[in-house]
C-alpha cells in the first residue's frame, strides 16, 4: 500500500464513490456526510428494493387494471425504498466504523474519517426509518 492510498480523500469526498457525483456537485455541503451514509449518490440499492414493488404493482394491475391511487403507491414504494436503503447503508456504516477506518478505501467514509458522529448516523438512520414507515 502507497502512502498515499492511507490518506483520506480530500475536501471530504470518499474514496470508493464515482468522482463528481452528484452529491459532491449539488448538495449543500451540511448534508454530504447524511447523503453519503445513504450512498444516496449509488442508485443500484434502491433498484434492487423498488423494482419488486413496481412489480408487484404491474402484476395487480393486470389483474384489476390500473387506479389513479397506484400512482401514489408507486412513489410511495420509490420513497420507502430510497430511504431503506439510506437506513441499511447507514447502519452498515455504524456497525463497520472500525474495520472501515482500518480499509484504505473506507477510511474515508462519514464516520471513520469524522465528518459524522455514531450518535450523528443513529438519530440519521432513525429519521430515515421514521420517514419510510
Amino acid at each position: 500500500m502507497t502512502p498515499s492510498a492511507q490518506k483520506p480523500e480530500p475536501e471530504g469526498r470518499v474514496a470508493d464513490a464515482v468522482r463528481g457525483n452528484w452529491v459532491d456537485r449539488l448538495a449543500p455541503e451540511a448534508t454530504r456526510p447524511y447523503l453519503r451514509l445513504s450512498r444516496a449518490d449509488r442508485p443500484i440499492g434502491t433498484w434492487l428494493l423498488l423494482l419488486p414493488c413496481w412489480w408487484g404493482l404491474a402484476l395487480a394491475a393486470a389483474v384489476d387494471g390500473w387506479r389513479p391511487a397506484d400512482l401514489w403507491i408507486a412513489a410511495g414504494c420509490a420513497l420507502g425504498a430510497w430511504l431503506m436503503r439510506g437506513a441499511g447503508c447507514t447502519w452498515n456504516d455504524i456497525t463497520d466504523r472500525e474495520f472501515d477506518a482500518s480499509v484504505a478505501r473506507t477510511r474515508s467514509r462519514p464516520i471513520p474519517s469524522g465528518q459524522v458522529t455514531v450518535r450523528q448516523a443513529v438519530v440519521w438512520m432513525v429519521a430515515q426509518t421514521v420517514l419510510a414507515g
